[in-house]
């Protein structure tokens, strides 16, 4: 398969240059998508996406059901091919390898060496039923970096600690709240260091008593500099963390921007009846 190959993406550099980037936090995670457009059949679900995710900050997008904001996330790691565009992370080009102006797909086994550095946290839990909080957190170390058990289960540990759950080492997933069970997801998503962590409405399946435990986690990852995509409909949580909010409807970025004035202060119409309308739910 091949994607047609836009223009080539800016460099922080450049933008900063400019003085429309702020500095960056952290040495890893630089995310550029350029005219990313995507189709299932005849529905056009992304329509020429253009977005910079700088090193070190939270980016949140919002948007309605149907916008294209869980497709968008997904082409950051390849779990959804694009028809067009180019995704790259810290200047590798995601997912194909270029061949003057195409790209053609690259072989499943250096996509899943490029998602090693991309780490994603799913709606569902995804767990191993059959494996402790544990060994679901070590296993992919030692699949997919060959490292020596009782380094990947040492890391474990300190990542289950990380996220409140260092009592909990043992536990089969059927043992945990599911508000646990997804907080031994981000650990497992943290055991590759991956330069860039992807949240796809990571409390839409919690029951409401369980989202903040997930939600305070997010946080604590953000403080520590790390590059955080997230898809939320947690406007309160998105108005704390991010450090750019992305509204999207219709395949399109309609807005984006700082917290503050997207979502206090929206210039699109669409945006603003968004807001009203999860506000009033």
């Amino acid at each position: 398969m091949s994607a047609a190959l836009p223009s080539a993406p800016t460099t922080v550099a450049a933008s900063a240059a400019t003085g429309t980037a702020a500095p960056a936090r952290s040495g890893r995670g630089l995310v550029e998508l350029r005219g990313i457009r995507k189709s299932f059949g005849t529905l056009e679900v992304l329509r020429g996406v253009d977005l910079t995710v700088r090193p070190g900050t939270v980016t949140a997008i919002l948007g309605p059901s149907g916008s294209g904001k869980s497709t968008l996330l997904r082409t950051i790691n390849h779990l959804e091919t694009v028809d067009a565009g180019l995704v790259s992370v810290d200047g590798e080009i995601i997912g194909y390898r270029r061949e003057g102006d195409v790209l053609h797909e690259l072989p499943e086994k250096e996509v899943l060496r490029q998602r090693t550095g991309i780490g994603m946290v799913f709606q569902s839990f995804h767990l191993f039923a059959h494996m402790t909080a544990l060994a679901n957190i070590a296993e992919a170390p030692r699949r997919a970096l060959k490292v020596p058990r009782r380094q990947a289960e040492a890391r474990a540990r300190e990542l289950l600690a990380l996220v409140g759950l260092a009592d909990r080492a043992d536990a089969y997933p059927r043992q945990l709240s599911g508000g646990q069970q997804q907080r031994v997801a981000i650990a497992r998503a943290l055991a590759l260091e991956p330069a860039v962590l992807l949240f796809d409405e990571p409390t839409s399946a919690l029951d409401p008593e369980l989202v903040e435990e997930v939600l305070a986690v997010i946080r604590d990852l953000a403080r520590e500099g790390r590059t955080l995509v997230i898809v939320t409909h947690e406007i309160a949580f998105a108005r704390s963390v991010a450090d750019e909010v992305v509204f999207m409807d219709g395949g399109e970025i309609l807005e984006q921007g700082p917290p503050s004035r997207v979502i206090d202060a929206p210039q699109h119409e669409r945006t603003r009846s968004f807001l009203r309308r999860v506000s009033a739910a």
